[in-house]
C-alpha cells in the first residue's frame, strides 16, 4: 500500500476522433473488449494505488460513474472531478489539489495503454521515489508529435521539448507522470503556452531545473500506445485482441488485478464473474477465482 494517489485525466473533447466521439467520451470507447479507461486505471492499480481521482468533462461524468462506480468492486476508492475546459495537462494538478492534499501522485492520461513484462516492478520503483518526479521515455518513429527528451553526451537529460520540428532524440515522454507533493504548487507557476495551454513539459522542466526529474527509458519489451487517431484506436484494439487470444490472458482487467493484489476476495471476484456471465470475460474471472486461470 502506498500513500501516493492516482489521477486519470479523461477530459478533453476528442475532436480528432469525430464523429465517433460526438456522443461519448473518447476514454469510454472500446479497446477490444473493455472501455479504454480500464487500461490506464489498471496501470495505477499495478502501482499499488487505491485512491484515484478521475478528471472528466462535466457532461461526461455520469457516463464514467456508470462505467466505473465508486471503485469498491475493485477494493479502491474513486473520486470524480470535473474539468470545465481542457486547458492543458498541467491543469490536472490544479484541479486535483484538494484531492491530493499534499500527497505524491501518479497521473496517467486516459487514452494511454501500457503493456510489458516487468511493468509492475517498474511502476513500483517509480512509486518509491520520495521526492522529485519520474517520467518515462519511449523510443518512437515520429517524436515530433510528442514532448521529446534531449540528452547530453553522457546520457543525462538536459531538456524536454514540446512537439519540436527537429526532435533532439527519438524518446517521447509517455503519458505517465510520478510527481511529488509539490506538483500543484509548481503547476500554479506554469504560464499558458502560445496555444493557451498549461503544458506538462513546462511543469516537468521545473523539476528538471531543480535537479529533481528522472527519466526512465522503456526498453523494447514494452508497448506504449496512445489512441488519438482512428488508426491508432484500431491498432490498440488489435494489439489487445492478439495478446488476449494468443495467450489466453486478459489485458487491462481491474478485476484480475484487484484479486491478485488481495484487495477483493474470491467470493467478490465470483460475484463480478456473474455480471459478465454471457461472455468470455465472465468465464475468465470465474476460472481465475477457482484457481484455473
Amino acid at each position: 500500500m502506498t500513500n501516493r494517489k492516482g489521477i486519470i485525466l479523461a477530459g478533453g473533447s476528442g475532436t480528432r476522433l469525430y464523429p465517433i466521439t460526438i456522443g461519448v467520451s473518447k476514454q469510454l470507447l472500446p479497446i477490444y473488449d473493455k472501455p479504454m479507461i480500464y487500461y490506464p486505471l489498471t496501470v495505477l492499480m499495478l502501482a499499488g494505488i487505491r485512491e484515484i481521482c478521475v478528471i472528466t468533462t462535466p457532461h461526461d461524468q455520469d457516463q464514467f460513474k456508470r462505467t466505473l462506480g465508486d471503485g469498491s468492486q475493485w477494493g479502491i476508492e474513486l473520486t470524480y472531478i470535473t474539468q470545465p475546459s481542457p486547458d492543458g495537462l498541467a491543469q490536472a494538478y490544479l484541479l486535483a489539489e484538494d484531492f491530493l492534499d499534499g500527497a505524491p501522485s501518479a497521473m496517467v492520461l486516459g487514452d494511454n495503454i501500457f503493456f510489458g513484462h516487468g511493468l509492475p516492478e517498474m511502476l513500483e520503483q517509480a512509486g518509491r521515489q520520495t521526492g522529485g518526479g519520474t517520467v518515462f521515455g519511449y523510443h518512437v518513429a515520429d517524436p515530433e508529435r510528442y514532448g521529446v527528451v534531449a540528452f547530453d553526451s553522457a546520457g543525462n537529460v538536459t531538456e524536454i521539448v514540446e512537439k519540436p520540428p527537429v526532435p533532439p532524440s527519438n524518446y517521447a515522454v509517455t503519458g505517465l507522470y510520478f510527481l511529488d507533493g509539490s506538483a500543484p504548487q509548481r503547476a500554479r507557476e506554469v504560464k499558458p503556452s502560445d496555444r493557451g495551454e498549461l503544458e506538462i513539459t513546462t511543469l516537468l522542466e521545473s523539476y528538471l531545473h531543480d535537479g529533481l526529474l528522472s527519466v526512465k527509458r522503456m526498453g523494447r519489451g514494452y508497448a506504449w500506445l496512445d489512441t488519438g487517431t482512428h488508426a491508432s484506436l484500431l491498432d490498440a484494439g488489435n494489439f489487445v485482441r492478439t495478446l488476449t487470444e494468443r495467450q489466453g490472458q486478459q489485458v487491462g482487467s481491474p478485476d484480475e488485478i484487484a484479486f491478485q493484489m488481495g484487495w477483493i476476495t474470491k467470493e467478490a471476484l465470483l460475484d463480478r464473474a456473474k455480471v459478465f456471465a454471457k461472455n468470455g470475460y465472465g468465464a475468465y474471472l470465474e476460472a481465475l477465482a477457482m484457481g484455473r486461470g
